[in-house]
């Protein structure tokens, strides 16, 4: 991001050609309310830090909620690092977060034991809906 209008044309390039851009950890280090703006991003991953507290400070639900709405007015998704518990995970739901990744779901996994357990979920996800 050393030359944003250089990043600016090579991402509007891939987003031509079916590539989604996420901004990684927004809200933190060099993430700015600027690339919303200049960049064709498709989704913002809330950085772990405002996910760890969501519980017992007001502040980190604020700024959570702020950067879901915030992403929702430029057309992004929205995904949450970090989460933890069930209870973090049904208050960012309410949210309107549509992701949400962390041990709470599962410990990272190698691609075969991922595919193995993708499969199961997507099996139980048939089940519901019948």
């Amino acid at each position: 991001m050393l030359d944003v209008a250089l990043a600016r044309r090579l991402l509007i390039r891939l987003a031509s050609a079916g590539v989604k851009v996420a901004i990684d950890d927004f809200g933190t280090g060099y993430s700015s309310l600027a690339y919303l703006k200049t960049l064709p991003v498709a989704t913002l991953k809330i950085d772990r830090a405002f996910v760890n507290d969501l519980e017992s400070s007001a502040e980190d639900r604020n700024l959570a909620a702020t950067i879901i709405a915030m992403a929702h007015g430029f057309n992004c998704k929205v995904v949450a690092e970090g989460v933890e518990t069930g209870e973090q995970a049904m208050m960012l739901a309410r949210m309107g977060c549509e992701i949400a990744q962390g041990y709470y779901f599962s410990k990272p996994l190698p691609a075969e034991e991922f595919a193995h357990w993708y499969c199961g979920q997507q099996d139980n996800q048939a089940l519901l809906q019948r």
